[in-house]
Protein backbone atom coordinates (compact mmCIF):
# COMPACT_ATOMS: atom_id res chain seq x y z
CA UNK A 1 0.00 0.00 0.00
CA UNK A 2 1.33 3.34 -0.87
CA UNK A 3 2.25 5.64 1.79
CA UNK A 4 -0.17 8.03 0.65
CA UNK A 5 -3.15 5.82 1.26
CA UNK A 6 -1.40 4.43 4.35
CA UNK A 7 -1.23 8.05 5.89
CA UNK A 8 -4.63 9.24 4.32
CA UNK A 9 -5.90 6.09 6.94
CA UNK A 10 -3.98 7.05 9.77
CA UNK A 11 -5.12 10.49 9.75
CA UNK A 12 -9.04 9.64 9.01
CA UNK A 13 -8.26 7.01 12.69
CA UNK A 14 -7.15 10.47 13.95
CA UNK A 15 -9.83 12.38 13.02
CA UNK A 16 -12.14 10.37 13.82
CA UNK A 17 -10.85 9.58 17.57
CA UNK A 18 -10.80 12.90 18.19
CA UNK A 19 -14.13 14.11 16.94
CA UNK A 20 -15.22 11.03 19.76
CA UNK A 21 -12.76 12.24 22.33
CA UNK A 22 -14.42 16.30 21.93
CA UNK A 23 -10.60 17.04 21.37
CA UNK A 24 -10.60 17.93 17.42
CA UNK A 25 -10.18 21.23 17.70
CA UNK A 26 -7.01 20.88 19.72
CA UNK A 27 -5.69 17.93 17.92
CA UNK A 28 -6.32 20.01 14.73
CA UNK A 29 -3.78 22.69 16.20
CA UNK A 30 -1.30 19.99 17.53
CA UNK A 31 -1.32 19.14 13.59
CA UNK A 32 -0.83 22.43 12.81
CA UNK A 33 2.36 22.76 15.01
CA UNK A 34 3.47 19.80 13.81
CA UNK A 35 3.76 20.41 10.54
CA UNK A 36 4.84 24.27 11.14
CA UNK A 37 7.57 22.56 12.93
CA UNK A 38 8.64 19.81 10.51
CA UNK A 39 8.84 22.73 7.89
CA UNK A 40 10.93 24.96 9.91
CA UNK A 41 13.44 21.90 10.86
CA UNK A 42 15.02 19.77 7.87
CA UNK A 43 16.75 18.06 10.68
CA UNK A 44 13.75 16.58 12.04
CA UNK A 45 11.82 15.66 9.10
CA UNK A 46 15.32 13.82 8.05
CA UNK A 47 15.59 11.96 11.66
CA UNK A 48 11.99 11.26 11.44
CA UNK A 49 12.57 9.38 7.33
CA UNK A 50 16.23 7.93 8.84
CA UNK A 51 15.95 3.87 8.87
CA UNK A 52 19.06 3.70 11.00
CA UNK A 53 17.79 5.56 13.68
CA UNK A 54 15.71 3.32 16.57
CA UNK A 55 12.32 3.82 16.64
CA UNK A 56 12.46 4.72 20.55
CA UNK A 57 15.01 7.31 19.74
CA UNK A 58 12.81 9.01 17.54
CA UNK A 59 10.00 8.63 19.81
CA UNK A 60 12.09 10.18 22.56
CA UNK A 61 12.70 13.18 20.29
CA UNK A 62 9.02 13.59 19.46
CA UNK A 63 8.29 13.50 23.08
CA UNK A 64 11.01 16.22 24.36
CA UNK A 65 9.93 18.41 21.37
CA UNK A 66 6.18 17.99 21.69
CA UNK A 67 5.53 16.15 24.94
CA UNK A 68 4.54 19.62 27.02
CA UNK A 69 2.80 21.41 24.35
CA UNK A 70 0.84 18.51 23.08
CA UNK A 71 -2.43 16.80 23.87
CA UNK A 72 -2.15 13.08 25.13
CA UNK A 73 -4.29 11.78 22.47
CA UNK A 74 -1.62 13.22 19.91
CA UNK A 75 1.41 12.01 21.89
CA UNK A 76 -0.61 8.70 22.42
CA UNK A 77 -0.86 8.51 18.37
CA UNK A 78 3.20 9.46 18.22
CA UNK A 79 3.69 6.12 20.31
CA UNK A 80 1.74 4.31 18.11
CA UNK A 81 2.69 5.39 14.99
CA UNK A 82 6.30 4.55 15.99
CA UNK A 83 5.46 1.20 17.44
CA UNK A 84 4.44 0.47 14.16
CA UNK A 85 7.79 1.97 12.94
CA UNK A 86 5.75 4.50 10.44
CA UNK A 87 7.60 7.72 11.42
CA UNK A 88 8.35 8.61 8.06
CA UNK A 89 4.86 8.87 7.14
CA UNK A 90 4.31 11.32 10.06
CA UNK A 91 4.49 14.28 8.08
CA UNK A 92 1.92 12.76 5.64
CA UNK A 93 0.18 12.09 8.40
CA UNK A 94 -0.36 15.99 9.19
CA UNK A 95 -0.45 17.45 6.31
CA UNK A 96 -3.99 14.60 6.13
CA UNK A 97 -5.16 15.32 8.97
CA UNK A 98 -5.65 19.12 8.19
CA UNK A 99 -6.81 18.29 4.53
CA UNK A 100 -9.18 16.57 6.34
CA UNK A 101 -10.38 18.75 8.69
CA UNK A 102 -10.73 21.45 6.38
CA UNK A 103 -13.22 19.23 4.50
CA UNK A 104 -15.63 18.71 7.39
CA UNK A 105 -15.55 22.12 8.62
CA UNK A 106 -15.88 23.46 5.05
CA UNK A 107 -12.72 25.19 4.67
CA UNK A 108 -11.09 25.74 1.81
CA UNK A 109 -7.59 26.95 1.20
CA UNK A 110 -6.85 29.34 -1.86
CA UNK A 111 -3.21 31.05 -2.62
CA UNK A 112 -3.14 34.72 -4.18
CA UNK A 113 -0.33 36.25 -6.14
CA UNK A 114 0.07 39.47 -6.99
CA UNK A 115 2.55 41.75 -7.20
CA UNK A 116 1.98 44.14 -4.72
CA UNK A 117 0.39 43.34 -1.05
CA UNK A 118 -3.55 43.59 -1.46
CA UNK A 119 -5.81 45.78 -0.08
CA UNK A 120 -8.75 44.75 2.35
CA UNK A 121 -11.03 45.47 -0.53
CA UNK A 122 -9.09 43.35 -2.95
CA UNK A 123 -8.75 40.78 -0.28
CA UNK A 124 -12.64 40.52 0.10
CA UNK A 125 -12.93 40.32 -3.95
CA UNK A 126 -10.71 37.46 -3.87
CA UNK A 127 -12.37 35.68 -0.77
CA UNK A 128 -15.73 36.08 -2.52
CA UNK A 129 -14.21 35.08 -5.76
CA UNK A 130 -13.80 31.54 -4.24
CA UNK A 131 -16.74 31.34 -2.12
CA UNK A 132 -18.40 31.75 -4.96
CA UNK A 133 -16.79 28.91 -6.96
CA UNK A 134 -16.47 26.50 -3.84
CA UNK A 135 -19.49 27.59 -1.32
CA UNK A 136 -17.08 27.01 1.69
CA UNK A 137 -15.54 29.03 4.15
CA UNK A 138 -12.20 30.28 2.86
CA UNK A 139 -8.65 30.30 3.89
CA UNK A 140 -6.50 32.88 1.88
CA UNK A 141 -2.88 33.07 2.14
CA UNK A 142 -1.70 36.05 0.25
CA UNK A 143 1.93 35.70 -1.73
CA UNK A 144 3.77 38.56 -2.81
CA UNK A 145 5.63 38.08 -6.37
CA UNK A 146 7.02 41.00 -8.27
CA UNK A 147 7.55 38.45 -11.08
CA UNK A 148 3.76 38.88 -11.77
CA UNK A 149 3.85 42.30 -12.77
CA UNK A 150 0.18 42.87 -12.42
CA UNK A 151 -2.96 41.54 -12.22
CA UNK A 152 -3.11 38.03 -9.90
CA UNK A 153 -2.47 34.16 -9.79
CA UNK A 154 -5.63 32.63 -7.77
CA UNK A 155 -5.28 28.87 -6.90
CA UNK A 156 -7.65 27.24 -5.31
CA UNK A 157 -7.31 23.39 -4.81
CA UNK A 158 -6.03 21.95 -8.22
CA UNK A 159 -7.62 24.97 -9.83
CA UNK A 160 -5.59 27.70 -11.60
CA UNK A 161 -6.84 31.39 -12.51
CA UNK A 162 -4.15 32.68 -13.98
CA UNK A 163 -4.91 36.70 -15.00
CA UNK A 164 -1.08 37.95 -14.60
CA UNK A 165 0.46 40.47 -16.45
CA UNK A 166 3.31 37.98 -16.95
CA UNK A 167 0.80 35.36 -18.60
CA UNK A 168 -1.10 37.51 -20.50
CA UNK A 169 2.37 38.57 -22.68
CA UNK A 170 3.05 35.48 -22.87
CA UNK A 171 -0.20 34.33 -24.50
CA UNK A 172 0.23 37.03 -26.99
CA UNK A 173 4.21 36.16 -27.45
CA UNK A 174 2.80 32.47 -28.61
CA UNK A 175 -0.26 34.18 -30.78
CA UNK A 176 2.43 35.92 -32.39
CA UNK A 177 4.76 32.93 -33.31
CA UNK A 178 2.03 30.93 -35.12
CA UNK A 179 0.80 33.84 -36.87
CA UNK A 180 2.13 33.31 -40.57
CA UNK A 181 2.04 36.98 -41.71
CA UNK A 182 4.66 38.09 -39.19
CA UNK A 183 8.47 37.79 -39.87
CA UNK A 184 10.91 38.05 -37.45
CA UNK A 185 12.58 41.12 -37.53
Amino acid sequence: MSDERVASRYAKSLLELAQEKGSLEKVYQDMLSFTKTLSGSRDLSLVLRNPIIKHDKKLAILTSLFGNSMTELTMAFFRIVTQKNREEILESVATEFVKQYNNIKGIQKATVTTAVPLTPELRATFQKMVVDRTGKTVELQEVVDPAVVGGYVLRIGDLQLDNSVRSNVQKLKNKFKENPYITKL
